[in-house]
């Protein structure tokens, strides 16, 4: 507990026990899915983590307080608030200053993260260097964040909508560990395959939690990227989603569309052009990412911390 900081009491009640937490976002409820199926997916995340044998910690700022952990009647709040505030590394400490309210993107979530002592998150998917960075040199903060902040991130690699072979190569200048579960191509969001190589595989939990701690053994800096594909009955083949996504892309350039507005109108319009089916392949990988995250967490809280 800080001055700017609020802690679930079970939340507080596990870190104290050193029992399995996993962080969560608050982007995907406030930027990344329509009202209820925000709160139907939040609802159902926490429970699949629950479910996993760990504590469900998903954080916002929430009138200038970071909370790690939100009880129920917040959550809701949350899900049908409108004008709620992106919030990445730049972002965080302004809105707490102010007294905004924001949602928290794989970066914040990753720093309030480790502020509270949480070493594990599951989120959808992570943010990277968007398509034609070379002219306009949008590149997610998320990928330097993973670069110098130890929490073990879940998720089901980068949205498609990215240019995928620059966020590798610019996660291995930043030194971090891509490790894809169970299988040997780095999948790509709403599908198992993104046609790339995973520089790294791993098939249990256990392992990742070695790995993680290892990493703190060497005092490297930095977190690691748990490429989780999404379940094959979920996916949508990249073959078919990927001319979606060029569409999207098109449209995006024509309308003038930049910055924070890019991935939250992709996703939106990509929900259209795939008729919904995006949203439910997107809740499937959403859970599927938790139920891993669980069990690392449950590993780590197994190993001795160094």
């Amino acid at each position: 507990m800080t001055d700017f900081m609020d802690i679930a009491p079970e939340v507080q009640t596990a870190l104290d026990a050193k029992a399995p937490v996993v962080a969560l976002e608050s982007t995907i409820i406030t930027h990344g899915m329509p009202w209820p199926q925000n709160l139907q997916t939040a609802q159902a995340v926490e429970a699949a983590v629950r479910a996993g044998g760990a504590v469900p910690a998903t954080m916002a700022v929430i009138e200038g307080r970071l909370c790690i952990g939100l009880p129920p009647e917040r959550l809701e709040a949350l899900a049908q608030a409108e004008g709620v505030a992106k919030l990445s590394r730049a972002d965080l400490a302004a809105c707490i200053a102010t007294g905004g309210t924001g949602a928290t993107t794989v970066a914040s979530t990753m720093i309030a993260a480790r502020m509270a002592g949480i070493e594990v998150f599951a989120t959808g998917g992570i943010g990277g260097v968007h398509r034609g960075a070379e002219e306009s040199f949008d590149i997610s903060a998320d990928l330097s964040e993973l670069a110098q902040t130890p929490v073990t991130v879940v998720a089901a690699g980068a949205k498609a909508i990215l240019d995928l072979p620059k966020t590798l190569e610019v996660l291995e200048t930043g030194g971090v560990p891509v490790i894809a579960y169970g299988q040997d191509d780095f999948p790509a969001f709403w599908s198992r395959s993104s046609g790339l190589a995973a520089p790294l595989r791993m098939d249990d939990a256990a392992a990742i939690a070695r790995a993680h701690r290892m990493r703190a053994a060497l005092a490297l800096p930095g977190g690691q990227l748990v490429a989780n594909p999404v379940p094959a009955g979920d996916e949508i083949p990249r073959e078919e989603i990927a001319p979606i996504v060029e569409r999207a892309l098109a449209e995006a350039e024509a309308q003038g569309i930049a910055g924070k507005a890019v991935t939250p109108y992709l996703l939106g319009r990509i929900f259209e052009l795939t008729e919904g089916r995006s949203l439910a392949t997107n809740i499937a990988l959403v859970l599927n990412n938790a139920r891993l995250a669980a069990g690392i967490a449950r590993e780590l809280a197994a190993l001795p911390r160094t």
